[in-house]
């Protein structure tokens, strides 16, 4: 749908609260060439953002006024102004180097790059068995309703064109807001490319994650989205998710 650029500019979302630590090990990962790194600040009492301006001047910081992620990633969106957001959580389970894989899978035609930690070549040294479980059983559910074909509904990392966000509207306020993200842009009509990530453990400090309330509030979402709105007819090529695994590094740039 918008695989009409050579060179892209990117944004990158990242929300925050009370993450000055984790920022000290992921902001420095990140390309210096990278256009634009908007940080959504969740009320942090730590030095969050002194740490972030310190190591990154031209980040923007955003003060988030309602609690929770998903609201801190929809003021982030709206923030955004290049052609590609990237998603990426604070706590360095999301490795920046991968990037440009969700980019070139864009640039090959995807209008929405879902990472997935279950595609050859990528994989999790952080998720538990029990949330390794519910996450496949989200994920079967998802492909039941929606005839779809993800490996992963659950995981953070996402990448896509800033236009797409002009197809949906989002309200989630929590942990479900990669679920409804997805599920809407998939009925949209936005062509869903899964790209292999390797997801990293949180460097430092605990999960914000609560394993059964926020997947309730997943599975809630998946079902809300099925019986009130319609999955439109896409095109042939549409049709079914593709799939698209780690390449080197050296086959690709930004």
């Amino acid at each position: 749908m918008y695989a009409d650029q050579a060179k892209p500019t990117i944004s990158i979302v990242i929300p925050t609260r009370n993450e000055a630590q984790n920022l000290s090990y992921l902001l420095p990962q990140i390309p210096a060439d990278i256009e634009e790194i908007i940080l959504v600040d969740g009320h942090s009492t730590d030095d969050t953002i002194a740490v972030a301006q310190k190591l990154r001047s031209d980040i923007r910081i955003i003060q988030q006024t309602g609690i929770g992620k998903g609201d801190a990633m929809r003021a982030g969106f709206v923030a955004c102004t290049q052609d590609i957001i990237v998603m990426l959580d604070a706590d360095g389970s999301a490795d920046p180097a991968e990037i440009p894989f969700f980019v070139d899978a864009l640039k090959r035609g995807g209008d929405f790059a879902k990472g997935s930690r279950y595609l050859k070549g990528g994989g999790s040294s952080d998720i538990t068995p029990l949330r390794q479980a519910g996450n496949w059983a989200l994920c079967v559910l998802t492909n039941l309703l929606f005839r779809e074909k993800f490996t992963d509904l659950c995981y953070g990392y996402n990448v896509f064109w800033r236009r797409c966000l002009d197809l949906v509207t989002l309200d989630a306020m929590g942990f479900d807001i990669e679920a409804q993200l997805c599920l809407r842009m998939l009925k949209a009509g936005v062509r869903m490319v899964e790209v292999s990530s390797m997801e990293h453990s949180r460097v430092f400090g605990e999960s914000n994650l609560n394993t059964f309330k926020d997947g309730w509030l997943v599975l809630k979402v998946i079902v809300f989205e099925w019986m009130h709105q319609s999955v439109p007819q896409l095109a042939p090529k549409q049709q079914q998710s593709a799939t698209i695994s780690m390449h080197t590094s050296e086959e690709l740039s930004l």
